[in-house]
């Protein structure tokens, strides 16, 4: 663990500075589109091109921290439930792993919490809420289901496009766009979380842990199921390396 630290240390900072971004882009562009005082909400009535606009900036922001010569240094994960399918994978050491995700809950949640002292009002506001992530209407099933099974195809994608030669330059776009679709779609089910924590990040921010469960179980048994997938039956056909950095 510590020789890990001496040497790979600049690469946890990484982590927890990527997902600190994510959840900064996150809250400002949830605020700019839903806060009754500003212009976007009224020039944009329809709630589902609202959610299609925050998508967009969602889903570039990830494309952005991806694609950043950070980001390309550390492979971006960002998120525990990545960072421990490719531990599954063996892609990774177990003390990085560790590094990783510790770096990961740090980051998120001390952005969080700074947005939470500096712009208390914007981020408490009702509409911003701390961009917490929870079940919506159709209840606490559909969102573990649905965080369950676009946990799955995220990571599956990531995996099927990172060891296909011909796509593997533009896996990060690919996981962009997934994730401005689920954000336009999905997001009324479960809030679009497939990371704990970027969860938990909001959950300390807003002091309200329910269901939070739902957020660490679903995504990684969603990824671990995408590994297992990929390493019994895609990775057996030969056009794949079957390696992938993590």
């Amino acid at each position: 663990m510590i020789t890990a630290l001496k040497s790979n240390w600049p690469n946890y900072l990484i982590e927890a500075w990527a997902l600190g971004m994510f959840m900064l882009s996150a809250t400002f562009f949830t605020g700019l589109l839903e806060l009754p005082d500003w212009p976007v909400r009224h020039a944009v009535a329809d709630p589902l091109a609202r959610r299609a606009l925050s998508g967009c900036a969602m889903g570039l922001t990830l494309v952005f921290l991806v694609y950043s010569g950070w980001g390309r240094r550390s492979g971006a994960h960002m998120n525990p439930a990545v960072t421990l399918t490719f531990l599954y994978l063996k892609k990774i050491s177990r003390p990085d792993a560790t590094w990783y995700i510790m770096a990961q809950f740090a980051g998120g949640t001390a952005a969080m919490l700074l947005l939470r002292m500096l712009t208390p009002a914007f981020t408490a506001a009702p509409e911003v809420n701390f961009v917490q992530t929870q079940p919506g209407m159709a209840g606490i099933t559909a969102a573990f289901l649905a965080e369950l099974f676009i946990s799955l195809g995220l990571f599956l994608t990531i995996l099927y496009s990172s060891n296909y030669e011909k796509t593997a330059p533009f896996t990060g776009m690919f996981a962009g766009i997934l994730l401005m679709l689920y954000i336009t779609f999905e997001s009324p089910v479960s809030g679009t979380s497939m990371n704990p924590a970027r969860s938990v990040a909001s959950a300390v921010a807003a002091l309200n842990f329910r269901h939070q469960w739902i957020f660490f179980i679903a995504p990684l048994s969603g990824m671990l199921v995408a590994a297992k997938i990929w390493s019994t039956w895609i990775c057996s056909k030969a056009e794949f390396k079957c390696s992938l950095q993590g």
